[in-house]
């Protein structure tokens, strides 16, 4: 699981069945700092994210169990709204 901001929608015109009414969005994973790590992609929504938001998303096969379909062909899903996020500093080994 990792932190991500949902950058905009993706319509897609034709999907499969079990993705009907599921709606698809474009999401930036996030560092602990907030600042982008990694590439933005296509994320399925089963929490009624909205743009602009800071989410969690789930990869993988685990993702899909937050949807009403389990079996569907996602890579990842946003799983959960962040409200906070607080780091403590930690201290380097000597």
């Amino acid at each position: 699981m990792y932190l991500a901001k949902v950058l905009g929608t993706v319509v897609a015109s034709t999907k499969c069945k079990e993705l009907e009414g599921v709606k698809l969005f474009w999401v930036q994973p996030l560092d602990e700092t907030l600042a982008p790590a990694g590439k933005a992609h296509v994320a399925a929504d089963a929490v009624q994210a909205g743009v602009g938001e800071l989410v969690t998303v789930e990869d993988g096969r685990e993702g899909t169990y937050a949807l009403a379909e389990h079996f569907v062909p996602v890579d990842a899903v946003i799983v959960g709204h962040v409200d906070q996020v607080n780091v403590v500093e930690r201290k380097a080994k000597e």
